[in-house]
């Protein structure tokens, strides 16, 4: 998915951010598409937050109603230095990228791109698709992996049944280790993604790492997590160091992600859809994107609509450098 903000937030990330204790971040609104423009919750980057492990950017959307948004259409767009990763709930998206991959992303079914050199892909909810409702992520790859080649990964896990005090809970392990099942899909840097569903007046004690840091995004429901109650769309992030999480469904049930990894120590600038190093690194980029260049190649097969654009065009750059963003805010 494509970060599609007219003059996107530069951003130099520092490692970490947030305090002993659950920090809840509360996603903005920002337009995805052209002129019937779905709306998404991006809850990562946050101004009071970089990263979660590697995790790195957040949308959450949904569920929409196709027939009044218009669904997803995103022309072909670039991408260096990360891994995006689509997770559905509700509906179909087709994919394409440069990399000559054709496949849809269905719910309960995990998309990973590797975007590192360069890479470009199209992203187009498909006609029998009356709500779209997903999430999508990105994570950042450390320095000595940034330039990895073009890749893809498809895989549908299985549900497992999670051990409850009350209730019951399944959950979908799509990326890393949890609850004694693992995902195939490789990356980078440890990390976890997971699918969680609680029925009503569940309650759950999960066993976490205690080297990463979590979040919990709450998608449906209601949902008490240790002591805090969360409201659809939050992000609540936790610092490494803790062991364990307890989860309580509502009345209505909860259905969530979890992610989680190591934390990632290194500096990035993200700009619109590259995450790099350097101001020089994101100008260069966005100039081979503008030029048409190899670097990332072409996405066959996709169709603009009617008065759209078949890719999208980068952002102006800021006057000046791209400014650093610390830890916790600007710098």
């Amino acid at each position: 998915m494509s970060n599609v903000e007219t003059s996107p937030v530069e951003l130099n990330c520092g490692p970490g951010g947030g305090s002993a204790q659950w920090q809840i971040l509360a996603g903005r609104e920002v337009p995805l598409g052209g002129p019937r423009a779905m709306a998404v919750r991006r809850t990562l980057p946050h101004r009071e937050r970089s990263f979660i492990g590697a995790w790195c950017f957040v949308d959450h959307y949904g569920p929409d109603d196709v027939a009044a948004t218009g669904g997803m259409d995103v022309a072909p767009h670039p991408h260096i230095g990360l891994q995006t990763v689509s997770w559905l709930f509700e509906g179909e998206i087709e994919h394409r990228d440069s990399g000559g991959v054709h496949g849809l992303v269905r719910p309960g079914e995990v998309n990973l791109m590797t975007g590192g050199a360069g890479i470009c892909h199209s992203e187009v909810s498909t006609p029998e698709t009356r709500v779209l409702h997903g999430a999508q992520l990105w994570v950042a790859l450390p320095f000595q992996s940034r330039d990895a080649p073009r890749n893809f990964a498809h895989f549908a896990p299985e549900p497992i049944a999670l051990t409850t005090s009350s209730g019951a809970a399944r959950a979908l392990v799509f990326l890393g280790d949890l609850a004694g099942t693992s995902s195939p899909v490789s990356t980078y840097t440890p990390l976890l993604g997971a699918q969680l569903d609680l029925e009503p007046g569940t309650s759950l004690t999960l066993d976490i790492r205690t080297d990463f840091e979590h979040a919990v995004l709450l998608d449906t429901g209601s949902l008490t997590l240790d002591d805090i109650d969360l409201a659809p769309a939050d992000l609540a992030c936790h610092d490494a160091g803790q062991d364990r999480i307890m989860l309580t469904a509502g009345v209505d049930g909860a259905r969530l992600l979890l992610l989680g990894g190591t934390p990632f120590e290194e500096e990035i600038v993200m700009w619109w859809n590259f995450v790099a190093r350097s101001h020089e690194e994101i100008a260069q980029a966005r100039q081979e994107w503008e030029q048409h260049s190899d670097r990332f190649g072409a996405v066959e097969g996709y169709v603009a609509r009617e008065d759209e654009l078949d890719r999208l065009p980068a952002p102006a750059l800021p006057g000046g450098r791209l400014r650093p963003r610390g830890r916790l805010g600007r710098t």
